[in-house]
């Protein structure tokens, strides 16, 4: 009995200490908050361009992020497999779009290559905990990302990028 009580504690730590892992900030069906930060060549792009048109897989992660990096290998497949497909209500498609919590533009770019993050859009202010993309969508854990549908919206809201596939599974023309 000792044994069980034990267990059910245990339990009920890690149901509490993972219920904090929401992002209670972003809703889904709001609007996405627009971002417009450099790449790490320096040009400065923007997630609602980038939006119009296609869904949206942004994805918030650093190089220093033992978890982000191990879910990046996913993030790519997911990329790859859809990213040539036609969806529903959206003419350009998928895309993914990665905000990097990254202090230095040498250690964003290292994971960027080694990762191999293949897509475009990679975008970051340098600010670590303090980036300003990730306070407009309250990001307070990586890896975390949020699927935006052609129209803006925040259609989903994620751990890691990898968990969207269902989501987007479903948005794809048969």
């Amino acid at each position: 009995m000792k044994k069980i009580l034990s267990t059910i504690a245990l339990l009920g730590v890690f149901v509490a200490a993972h219920a904090q892992y929401e992002n209670n900030f972003i809703k889904v069906g709001q609007k996405a908050p627009d971002l417009a930060y450099p790449t790490p060549e320096g040009k400065t792009i923007k997630l609602s361009e980038i939006n119009k048109g296609s869904y949206v897989l942004l994805d918030f992660w650093a190089s220093w992020c033992g978890p982000c990096r191990h879910a990046n290998p996913g993030l790519v497949k997911i990329y790859k497999e859809y990213s040539t497909k036609k969806f529903k209500g959206a003419k350009k498609g998928f895309t993914v779009v990665s905000v990097s919590l990254d202090k230095t533009k040498e250690a964003w770019m290292g994971a960027i290559q080694a990762d191999g993050l293949v897509w475009p859009n990679h975008m970051s202010d340098l600010g670590q905990w303090n980036s300003a993309p990730a306070a407009a969508y309250g990001v307070q854990y990586i890896p975390q990302a949020f699927l935006i549908d052609p129209t803006g919206k925040i259609i989903g809201k994620y751990n890691t990028g990898e968990q969207a596939e269902d989501d987007i599974k479903k948005m794809v023309k048969e």
